[in-house]
């Protein structure tokens, strides 16, 4: 069975907006990183950009309609860390936190809302 599994669970993550432009410059923001504005597909759409994008898994904004604030599936994004600049931009930025800090093994994390109300976590 192992033979079978794919080398990582998620392969990309899309983030639905209804502003493209706003939703780069606060995720732009939030994050710490300059999303790529590309065009040659279907729609216009804005990918976070990584290291090394032939082997990295990453995700893009596009045109769309957000679930209900809050209901849709949440994306978990890297920061800079202190995790505590990144609460602080993204409110700022327009943005909501709706949770304390949460810590695992792994580092910690806060879920957020962006500003169509898309859920998303800062993770540092």
């Amino acid at each position: 069975m192992s033979n079978t599994l794919p080398l990582n669970a998620v392969v990309w993550a899309e983030i639905p907006v209804t502003d493209l432009e706003r939703a780069r410059a606060f995720y732009a923001a939030v994050v710490q990183n300059d999303l790529v504005l590309r065009e040659d597909g279907p729609n216009p759409f804005a990918i976070f950009d990584t290291r090394n994008p032939e082997d990295s898994i990453a995700g893009h904004l596009y045109p769309g309609r957000p679930a209900p604030e809050g209901t849709g599936p949440t994306i978990h994004l890297a920061v800079p860390p202190p995790l505590e600049d990144a609460m602080e931009r993204v409110t700022t930025n327009g943005g909501k936190l709706v949770s304390p800090i949460i810590t695992i093994p792994a580092g910690r994390f806060v879920y957020c809302l962006d500003p169509d109300g898309n859920s998303f976590g800062i993770f540092a």
